[in-house]
């Protein structure tokens, strides 16, 4: 897949889950357990890591073209790491199961969060970044990002690391927790670089909760890069090489 190539995620009105992804047990929510990560090594050594956090009702494995279609050779070998989310009831489709980071309680995505459920994701993807460096993977090498809930779990990710990060890079999402982040961010992230890219015909996360991002991360320090496509909630080709130039600053850095 070139770079150039339109690359569409799914959303919760569309989603259909596989039954090869459901491992939820009747113990309700303290049994839902993410599934391995799926890795994918431009090569051997490497020596930057990309962690890819997929949306609502999708699976790592549909993020996986992003790794084809970016070119970071000049970068040297780099592991892509896909987290799968449990599966489990989502409020706002009725109950449904999919795979979902954390619980959708109500359609406006800042009026009622689910704290335990976030926090039970940024945990479990932290210990992602920590298995990154305990495989000698410094953590400004190490790329964090997503797309929808994904680009959520990203920024509550990253701005909460504990060591520095090379950058987080946030597809059509918002920040989580927006209240609290502030005295929860860690110094140590305090002026990472963050990619932050909408679609401004996005109906399922609104333009205006990523500006809400946006200017939260300007009014902290951040270097933001602010990008806003024709197009609703998915990724598409310039998006791609978009991201793929940010990256390769961040990494060569």
């Amino acid at each position: 897949m070139t770079a150039s190539a339109s690359l569409i995620m799914y959303d919760y009105t569309r989603t259909m889950v596989s039954s090869s992804v459901m491992n939820v047990d009747e113990k309700g929510e303290q049994g839902m357990k993410p599934l391995k990560a799926l890795e994918v090594e431009t090569g051997q050594n490497p020596v930057a890591s990309i962690i890819l956090i997929h949306g609502l009702g999708a699976s790592g494995r549909d993020l996986a073209p992003i790794a084809q279609a970016l070119d970071l050779r000049s970068i040297g070998a780099v592991r892509f790491i896909f987290p799968n989310a449990p599966v489990r009831p989502v409020s706002v489709c009725g109950g449904e199961r999919m795979p979902a980071w954390y619980d959708l309680l109500a359609p406006n995505l800042l009026l009622r969060e689910d704290e335990p459920g976030l926090r039970n994701a940024h945990a479990y993807l932290a210990s992602l970044i920590d298995q990154e460096v305990a495989r000698s993977i410094p953590s400004r090498r190490i790329v964090i990002g997503g797309f929808s809930q994904g680009c959520a779990m990203s920024l509550m990710t990253g701005l909460r690391y504990s060591s520095p990060l090379a950058g987080i890079a946030g597809l059509s999402g918002y920040l989580p927790l927006a209240g609290q982040t502030g005295r929860e961010a860690t110094e140590a992230n305090r002026a990472t670089p963050v990619f932050l890219a909408h679609g401004e015909g996005d109906t399922v996360v609104p333009l205006a909760a990523a500006r809400l991002a946006r200017d939260w991360l300007h009014a902290e320090g951040h270097d933001v890069a602010w990008h806003v496509y024709p197009m609703a909630h998915e990724i598409i080709g310039a998006e791609i090489v978009d991201l793929n130039v940010w990256l390769v600053n961040c990494l060569s850095s």
